[in-house]
């Protein structure tokens, strides 16, 4: 019951409680940002596929914390998925400074990860170890993406954009070291198409 209600707690707080990072958001205090409309409108587009690859983490991670009967794990899941909520709260705040939102679609983004989440945790834990890494090794390809994507003078994005992209990697690395199962090349292209589907959605809406 106390993992149930911890589950309902983090989707209620991801979806509809203003996020606080535990990390101060980085920055480039040397750097001033001085955006055109036109680019205020691309780095919002960017920044907020990025919020909704965050609000997925959440789903994603608090239902591999669910699902696994190892303990160790869970706690490694919730480690996670308690640093990925600094992203979530710098992406949300950086929206907020170029006078954007997040995605609307947010809840139906939550709910499609966290199913996977709870499948992939149901399928095992070297599975879902595999899961996790493949995930963030994805991710970590797709912000690198962003970073060549964002106008060259959003350099409070672009600081944002690159611890998350390391931590993103770390997150794959640490799965793997905690013994990942190598996924299928079927499922890792079910995983790139699906991915390609949201963050083209989210870009807009």
């Amino acid at each position: 019951m106390d993992a149930l209600l911890t589950t309902f707690d983090t989707a209620l707080r991801t979806l509809f409680v203003k996020p606080h990072a535990a990390q101060a958001c980085p920055t480039l205090p040397d750097r001033a940002t001085e955006l055109s409309e036109d680019e205020k409108r691309r780095s919002a587009g960017l920044m907020r596929v990025n919020h909704v690859g965050e609000v997925c983490a959440q789903a994603l991670y608090t239902a591999q914390a669910f699902a696994t009967k190892n303990e160790a794990l869970r706690a490694h899941f919730t480690r996670a998925c308690v640093e990925e909520t600094d992203h979530l709260a710098w992406t949300a705040q950086r929206l907020e400074e170029l006078g954007s939102r997040p995605s609307l679609l947010n809840p139906l983004w939550y709910a499609g990860a966290f199913g996977l989440g709870l499948l992939a945790g149901r399928l095992g834990d070297p599975v879902s170890l595999g899961f996790v890494e493949e995930t963030e090794t994805q991710v970590g390809a797709h912000l690198q993406s962003h970073l060549d994507r964002l106008p060259p003078g959003d350099h409070a994005s672009r600081a944002i954009v690159a611890q998350m992209h390391d931590d993103e990697l770390r997150h794959a690395q640490d799965a793997h070291a905690a013994g990942a199962m190598e996924l299928p090349q079927p499922v890792k292209h079910l995983m790139r198409a699906a991915a390609k589907v949201m963050t083209t959605v989210a870009q807009r809406i």
